[in-house]
């Protein structure tokens, strides 16, 4: 089905078809990449995808979306758009949304717009809200300068 043998007996992969849904290509959802509990990585982290993690980080994690499972631990700072806590964070955690589920233990600073906490979460910081930078204002023309003769 997804492979085709050659005539020595190795397997050669074959591309996948495409959907097409009036003439618009969709391309396959977003998979999260795993981190799974016996892994333990030492040092940062950075993509532009989802990252889920159940093993231990001690370093900057910073990813498009984190979910840290029950078993996950991350020591230093996270930057995401979307942070779901339900293991330990020790360091500061910058996001557009933050959820701390019941099972969560944060110990550090929150910088978010949303967040939330179930009943149960352990946070221990400041929870700060997420300064958008101001819209760059249009440049003000300047104004042409006109000496005008002085009085007599």
């Amino acid at each position: 089905m997804f492979s085709k043998q050659t005539a020595k007996g190795g397997a050669t992969v074959e591309n996948l078809p495409a959907v097409h849904d009036g003439g618009r290509r969709h391309s396959a959802p977003k998979v999260a990449s795993l981190i799974s509990a016996d892994i333990a990585i030492k040092g940062n982290l950075s993509g532009g995808g989802d990252l889920h993690l159940d093993g231990t980080i001690k370093g900057d994690v910073k990813v498009e979306r984190l979910t840290i499972g029950e078993t996950g631990h991350v020591q230093g700072s996270i930057t995401a758009e979307t942070v779901d806590v339900r293991g330990r964070v020790s360091g500061a955690i910058t996001a557009k949304q933050v959820r701390l589920f019941s099972t969560a233990h944060v110990d550090g600073d929150i910088t978010h717009e949303q967040l939330s906490m179930e009943i149960g979460a352990y946070f221990q910081g400041r929870s700060l809200k997420l300064q958008r930078p101001a819209p760059a204002a249009a440049p003000q023309p300047e104004a042409d300068v006109v000496a005008l003769p002085a009085a007599e």
